[in-house]
C-alpha cells in the first residue's frame, strides 16, 4: 500500500509539472512599449493599455508593458521583449524607426505599432492609423458653434502627423461652420496651409499645457484643443480655475471626462482614438493565427474613431447643433462632406 501512495504520489506531481510546462508554453503573451507619456497617461498609451488588459480579459492572454521614460528607450525597450512575447505592440509615431528596425532584424517576431504605417508594408508589422481628422472636423464644427468670442486654440505637442491630423480636421471643422453659417470664427494657433502653429516639443510638462492655454485665451480662445497627451490635463486645470463660462477644453485621444474625473466638467468632448478596439483586434488575430502586416485604419465608419458625448455640458449644446454634428458625421462616411485638405 505504502509503495502504492508513493507511486501515486510520483505520478501527481509528474501529472502536474507537465501541466504546468503545457500552460506555460501554451500561454499568449501581448507586450506593449509606451511612448514617454506613460502608461498611465489619461491619452493613447493608457488607451491601447486597456486594449491588452481587454484582452486579458476576454481572450485569455497575458499581458506586460514597458514604460519609456526617453527617446532613447525605445529601441532597448523592444530589443528586451524579443523572444519573450508572441506580439510587441509599440505605442507611437516616434516608436516608428525602432520598430522597423526591430521588425526587419527579427522577421518571425510579430509587431503591431500605433499611429504608423509603412510605405511599402513590413510582412511582420500592422499599423493601426486612425482618421481623426473626421472626429476632429465635428469638434471643430461644434467648438464654433458654441464658441462665445468667436475665437478657438488649438496647440500640440510635436509637430507630427498623428498630432497635426487633429488640428488639421478641427481647423477644417470650424472653417465648414463658417461656410454654413457665414460667420467668421478664428482658430489659433495652426495654420494648415503652411504647417506652422504652436508645439510645447514635449508630452510630459502640465506647466506648458497651462501656459499655452493662458496664452490662447487671452488672445479671446474661450474653447482650446490641445492635442498633447498628458501636456493638455495642465490646460484642463487652467479652465477649471478659470470656469467653464471663460474656458472649455476639448480632449484627444481617449474621453477625458472618464479619465481625467476630477476636471471632467470643462471638457466640452474629446475626440477619441478608439485604440482599444484595434489593439484588442490586433491581439485577436495573433492568437488566432489570421494576423497579417499591413495597415488598418479607424474611421468614423468603423468606430475607430468619434465624438465622445458631451457629459455636464449636454444641456448647454442646442439641440439644433446636435443635429447638424449628426448630419456631418453622416455625410463624412456617405462621402458627401469631404474633410481632407
Amino acid at each position: 500500500m505504502k509503495h502504492l501512495r508513493s507511486n501515486l504520489i510520483a505520478t501527481t506531481v509528474a501529472a502536474a509539472v507537465t501541466l504546468g510546462a503545457a500552460a506555460t508554453a501554451s500561454a499568449f503573451t501581448a507586450c506593449q512599449v509606451t511612448d514617454t507619456g506613460g502608461i498611465d497617461d489619461n491619452s493613447f498609451n493608457q488607451t491601447a493599455w486597456k486594449g491588452v488588459q481587454d484582452a486579458e480579459a476576454q481572450l485569455g492572454i497575458d499581458g506586460r508593458f514597458l514604460e519609456s521614460q526617453a527617446e532613447t528607450d525605445y529601441e532597448a525597450n523592444i530589443n528586451s521583449l524579443l523572444g519573450e512575447c508572441d506580439i510587441i505592440l509599440t505605442i507611437g509615431f516616434l516608436l516608428g524607426d525602432a520598430t522597423q528596425t526591430a521588425a526587419e532584424a527579427n522577421p518571425d517576431q510579430k509587431f503591431s505599432i500605433v499611429d504608423f504605417a509603412y510605405d511599402p508594408t513590413i510582412p511582420n508589422v500592422l499599423g493601426q492609423v486612425y482618421a481623426t481628422d473626421q472626429a476632429a472636423f465635428l469638434a471643430g464644427y461644434l467648438a464654433a458653434g458654441m464658441s462665445e468670442t468667436g475665437i478657438l486654440g488649438t496647440f500640440g505637442g510635436i509637430n507630427i502627423p498623428p498630432v497635426t491630423i487633429f488640428m488639421d480636421g478641427f481647423h477644417a471643422g470650424a472653417m465648414y461652420y463658417n461656410e454654413q453659417k457665414s460667420a467668421d470664427v478664428q482658430v489659433l494657433g495652426w495654420n494648415p496651409e503652411s504647417r506652422e502653429g504652436l508645439f510645447t516639443n514635449n508630452f510630459e510638462s502640465l506647466d506648458d499645457g497651462r501656459a499655452f492655454a493662458q496664452n490662447l485665451y487671452d488672445e479671446g480662445a474661450d474653447i482650446v484643443l490641445p492635442v498633447a497627451g498628458p501636456v493638455g490635463l495642465g490646460s484642463a486645470a487652467l479652465a477649471d480655475e478659470l470656469g467653464t463660462d471663460a474656458l472649455k477644453i476639448i480632449g484627444v485621444d481617449a474621453d477625458l471626462y472618464l479619465t481625467d474625473p476630477e476636471k471632467g466638467h470643462v471638457y466640452l468632448t474629446s475626440i477619441m482614438k478608439n485604440m482599444d478596439s484595434t489593439v484588442f483586434q490586433v491581439i485577436q488575430s495573433a492568437k488566432d493565427g489570421t494576423f497579417e502586416g499591413g495597415v488598418i485604419v479607424g474611421t468614423l465608419e468603423s468606430g475607430g474613431v468619434g465624438l465622445a458625448p458631451y457629459h455636464d455640458m449636454d444641456a448647454i449644446v442646442s439641440d439644433e447643433l446636435k443635429a447638424e454634428i449628426d448630419a456631418i458625421k453622416a455625410g463624412i462616411i456617405d462621402g458627401s462632406i469631404k474633410v481632407g485638405m
